[in-house]
């Protein structure tokens, strides 16, 4: 032990001070201040800067997923949006931030022992962060959300408030928990269930009750129905253009390639169990998988191994990672290999991570990051657009609780619950961000729009 130094940790009272004297150089009403900034860039400018190393081939198929509604349009904006958190007040309470916590990234998943829990389900922008950035994204996507499912404006900014109240007391529980207590705590499906059951109507929770059921179905067999079908050989990936394609025999070959090299680094990354188990499986096919509406134009890619039989199937999903959008925003270290980055994040945040996740850089002509993960496992979600107002205020609730445990898990929780307080200064804030925001989202939902409509008339 020699060379340890035991460090007295700071007494809980003295951060929770330290948080509230925070509030002296970023007042929590200034959180709900929102006006364009100047030099603001074009956000098709934005876009375009991302597309640039992206398939180029998938960038059109980006665009129309992405300006299907402006709902869609916040979903795959997310570096937009990080410029325009950066302009304004950050407490610089740091947290392992998702980067891109709008409501559609949180979802049902089952954790290792099996069991069904609801959690942030999306770490291509994980990066260390102030809290309060994906605490505005989240209530800025349940506003755009509400709005585009027809309810009132009142209805749109009570749910958006609903997140920052929310955050705020599930922040004051943990500042109150052990590190253990908040560490092991997570949102069983069945808790989920039972709180739906008292604040929804008969309706609303059969449709709930339907998409857990149906998330418990999505299984690696269900997978291998879906995905591949048998040959003399084994089993071969099918192909549904442009989502699922098999790559040419040049590309395919490189592809295989880079698997082949790249397999005993990802095994390296996962425990010694995991590893042995992911022994246990032999190649079968691999193929291009398009995903997501912000991720599309990523490398990713499916692949299926199979077990001693062929009823016991494993598909993994190799998907690109690249900086984060948060990235040019936060000063200090930052992580060389983006796939490691996304799989630190995803361990630290998720409070029941998935066995299989590890990384790997590319190497030869692809020389890209990716990392890995099981693919649909018992993964699944609530159908966003058919919420009604109570509804939508139960999911935001959720989302924000799940949120709030996360940042507990990976910032300071005394401090945060310091700054934040407890009355509802923080709460009006986040909804003003979130009405004001909404009104940008429409804008640049639209400028783009008319941009691309542009270029589209013009080729």
């Amino acid at each position: 032990m020699a060379g340890v130094v035991f460090e007295k940790p700071e007494p809980a009272d003295d951060r929770r001070r330290r948080g509230k004297a925070l509030r002296a150089r970023v007042p929590r009403s200034a959180h709900g201040e929102w006006q364009t900034p100047p030099g603001r860039a074009h956000p098709a400018d934005v876009l375009d800067q991302q597309n640039a190393q992206r398939v180029a081939e998938l960038v059109p198929l980006r665009y129309e997923r992405m300006l299907v509604s402006p709902f869609t349009f916040l979903r795959g904006s997310a570096a937009i949006m990080a410029w325009d958190l950066a302009q304004g007040p950050r407490t610089d309470l740091m947290v392992a931030a998702c980067g891109d916590a709008h409501l559609a990234n949180f979802g049902l998943f089952a954790g290792p022992d099996r069991r069904l829990v609801f959690d942030v389900n999306d770490f291509d922008e994980v990066h260390r962060g102030p809290f309060e950035w994906d605490v505005k994204r989240l209530a800025v996507s349940v506003a755009v959300a509400s709005e585009g499912n027809g309810h009132s404006a009142a209805d749109a900014r009570a749910a958006a408030r609903t997140v920052g109240q929310t955050y705020r007391e599930v922040m004051a529980r943990a500042a109150g928990m052990t590190a253990l207590d908040v560490w092991y705590t997570r949102l069983e499906a069945d808790a989920v269930l039972g709180q739906l059951r008292d604040d929804l109507g008969r309706r609303q929770l059969g449709v709930a009750e339907a998409s857990m059921a149906k998330a418990e179905r999505r299984t690696q067999l269900g997978s291998l129905k879906r995905f591949a079908r048998p040959t003399d050989g084994g089993f071969r990936l099918k192909e549904d253009p442009p989502l699922v394609v098999r790559l040419p025999y040049e590309r395919h070959v490189e592809v295989m390639r880079l698997l082949t090299d790249a397999y005993e680094n990802y095994l390296a990354t996962l425990a010694a169990d995991r590893r042995q188990l992911v022994t246990r499986y032999r190649f079968q096919d691999i193929a291009r998988k398009v995903v997501g509406v912000g991720s599309v134009g990523t490398m990713c890619f499916i692949a299926l191994f199979v077990g001693d039989t062929a009823r016991d199937p494993l598909f993994l999903q190799i998907k690109e990672a690249q900086q984060s959008v948060l990235a040019p925003y936060v000063e200090g270290a930052h992580y060389a290999d983006q796939g490691e980055r996304v799989v630190d994040g995803q361990r630290l945040i998720q409070s029941a991570s998935d066995p299989f996740l590890g990384w790997f850089t590319g190497s030869g002509p692809i020389g890209r990051d990716f990392y890995v993960r099981q693919l649909r496992d018992k993964k699944g979600g609530f159908d966003i657009a058919s919420m009604r107002p109570p509804g939508m205020q139960v999911y935001a609730r959720l989302c924000a609780t799940a949120l709030a445990r996360a940042h507990a898990r990976t910032g300071d929780p005394v401090a945060i619950s310091g700054y934040l307080g407890g009355g509802t200064v923080f709460d009006a804030a986040i909804e003003r961000w979130a009405a004001a925001y909404t009104e940008q989202n429409r804008r640049d939902y639209h400028e783009v729009r008319l941009r691309r409509s542009g270029a589209v008339s013009g080729s």
